[in-house]
Order: structure tokens, then sequence, then C-alpha cells
């Protein structure tokens, strides 16, 4: 999962989270910290006027910090500001409130559990496996898909050792891949199953999840073969390994007659869905 929301509690208060794998880094709504910390009616208008006083004294923090769509309590999506751990606690030192210090406490385990499951795979996957299931997903999907995250951090993995920026670049290789192999670009793909913020790999069919995994897992193949030395070589190695996918969906297309790439999503797919037939 590219991006995972989450409710964190603190002191029975909820704070929504948000963790971004490409990053590595967890995402946390001020406005929600500003409610625990100052129990303010009004959290929205405090954290205002707190960041008017920031950018008064010269503070730049409060143009440094993001802004990204979190559920609210109305059950929908807006954009709200958020801070990654470390902008937070530089955050917390402007508000004063005796909560400040077991807050810090309870955010440093938050990403001291975080970096427990990137040290071992298996805390990862226990979490997601249940995540999964409390969505309702079958369980060979779930298979399928644990395996593709697997395959997907072997190959950022590589990505990085041939020193291909996170972020930016990381996207531009993924979309190569994939208009390779689907003859689609990832937006492209999203637009087919009706997507807008959700994650793409988490609305694919097994066959089109197997199809990813096999044009990823043999981009990192090929790029531990040819040792790309820059981010324009690894372009090349990206459509290489997108094309070998793409030899098979073309093959499995003519021995079916159907389509692989389809805008079946897990809207329909999941049980209790009136659109799953």
């Amino acid at each position: 999962m590219t991006k995972k929301d989450q409710i964190q509690l603190f002191e029975d208060k909820k704070t929504r989270t948000l963790w971004d794998s490409d990053v590595e880094k967890w995402y946390i709504s001020i406005v929600d910290v500003v409610a625990v910390l100052t129990e303010s009616p009004r959290p929205r208008k405090y954290w205002n006027a707190l960041k008017t006083k920031l950018n008064d004294e010269g503070s730049q923090l409060s143009q440094v910090l993001g802004q990204l769509k979190m559920k609210s309590s109305d059950g929908k999506f807006y954009t709200t500001d958020v801070a990654d751990t470390e902008q937070l606690f530089r955050l917390i030192q402007s508000i004063p409130s005796p909560k400040a210090e077991p807050f810090k406490l309870w955010l440093a385990q938050i990403a001291s559990e975080r970096l427990d499951e990137m040290q071992d795979p298996e805390i990862s996957i226990d979490r997601a496996l249940k995540q999964y299931l409390e969505l309702g997903y079958s369980e060979n999907w779930i298979n399928q898909r644990l395996k593709s995250i697997e395959i997907r951090k072997e190959l950022t993995d590589e990505w990085k050792k041939r020193g291909v920026k996170e972020g930016e670049q990381f996207a531009s290789l993924t979309d190569i891949i994939t208009k390779a192999w689907a003859d689609k670009t990832t937006k492209e793909y999203q637009v087919l199953k009706g997507l807008k913020k959700e994650n793409l790999r988490d609305n694919m069919t097994n066959t089109e999840l197997i199809l990813n995994m096999l044009a990823e897992a043999s981009t990192k193949d090929i790029s531990e073969a040819v040792e790309p030395k820059n981010f324009k070589e690894s372009k090349k190695v990206a459509k290489q390994g997108g094309n070998v996918a793409k030899v098979a969906r073309q093959e499995l297309e003519a021995k079916t007659g159907k389509k692989v790439v389809s805008p079946v999503n897990a809207k329909n797919i999941l049980p209790g869905n009136s659109a799953k037939k």
C-alpha cells in the first residue's frame, strides 16, 4: 500500500495519520494534534492563529508543511494540514500544554513500531493481512497482493542501489513499467478503474497483479544484470522489464479472447457489493 490512512488513539482521542511507503514517513493531521494538546473546542481556529503567529515571528515551519486529503467525521475526505514526525516535534514546542511530553513519547512509539515493521517484514505482512481481511478481500487475492508488496520492495531497493531518487523518479519508472506492460500510464489505468485517490494495486484483479509482479520482478532482475549507472539508463531497463509482462499479457489475451486490463476493481469484486456481477 503506497499510502494508508489510519486512526491512532492518544488518551482515547482520535488522531488521523497516513503512512506513505514511497517516502517511508508518517504524516499526521495537525488539527487533530492541536485538539489533543489544547483541548480547544475550535482547534482549527487555534491552528490558524498559531500559523499566523509563527509567520510573524519569521518561522519557516508553517511554510514547509504539507496538505493531504484525510477522512473527516462526516465520512468525506477534506484537504488538511499535515506534518511528518520531525516537523511535528518542532511544532509541539510552540503549543504550551502539559500533554506535550506524553504526546512526544506516544509519537516516538508510533515511529518505532513502523521501524520495527521495516526491520522485520513479517510484522508488516501480518498487519497488512489483517487489514485486507477486514476489508473483505479473498485469501487468494491477499496472497497475491502480499507477494506484490515483497516484489515491489525488492525493486525499489534495487533502484536505490542504482542512485534512483525516491519520489518523482520512482514514480516515473513505475509509470514506464506500467505503460510498457499494460499499454496505459498509471493515471490512465486509475481512470479506467474509476479510481481517484485509491491505490491502483489494491484494485487490480489477480491476473493484473500477477502481470504487474512479473513486470516489476523482471525489471529488478534486468537491472541487477546490466547495472544501470543512472536514472536515464534505469528508464530503459524499466521499459524492458515491462515488455516482458506485455508479451505474457498479449499471449494470454490471444488465448482467452479477453482483455486483461479491465475496469473491474475492488468496488466490484468485494463480497456484498451489488455491482459484483
